[in-house]
């Protein structure tokens, strides 16, 4: 799919949302698979625009552009919000322990890198790269 380019707002997410759906539907991932991405998808954009706009007192752009391969669908947000990697953040050691007891906040990036079959985050000349892959369903062979 060609790539779009949305403003770092808020209201920016559904759009985000219904060009990863599209995607989805376009590459032929199924539906668990499709909610997974459609997830993570909107915990790493909300948390651009949150954290690496608007806390920062910055503005900006989040281009999205979705690939499919042979075997998977890759969606890329780029983004030149301040840097900022979800994959050194720790996993959280409380995951035992019952939601009500637990502090809040943290879970977000730990579920969006679980929910995906690849998750690869890069940084290069001022731009955030986060890559999502989610592999797509084999096709069955005809039955006889």
């Amino acid at each position: 799919m060609d790539a779009k380019l949305f403003p770092g707002t808020l209201e920016s997410l559904a759009g985000i949302a219904d060009y990863v759906l599209a995607a989805a539907a376009h590459s032929g991932l199924d539906k668990r698979a499709t909610y997974r991405l459609r997830l993570a998808v909107d915990e790493v954009a909300t948390n651009i625009v949150a954290h690496g706009y608007v806390e920062a007192g910055l503005s900006g752009h989040i281009q999205v552009v979705a690939t499919t391969h042979s075997d998977r669908l890759q969606v890329i947000l780029e983004d030149t919000a301040i840097p900022y990697n979800p994959l050194t953040q720790a996993t959280p050691d409380n995951l035992d322990t019952p939601i009500a007891e637990r502090p809040l906040g943290g879970l977000g990036v730990f579920l969006t890198i679980q929910g995906c079959d690849r998750f690869a985050y890069e940084y290069h000349d001022g731009h955030n790269r986060n890559i999502f892959e989610m592999n797509l369903p084999t096709p069955t062979e005809p039955t006889p």
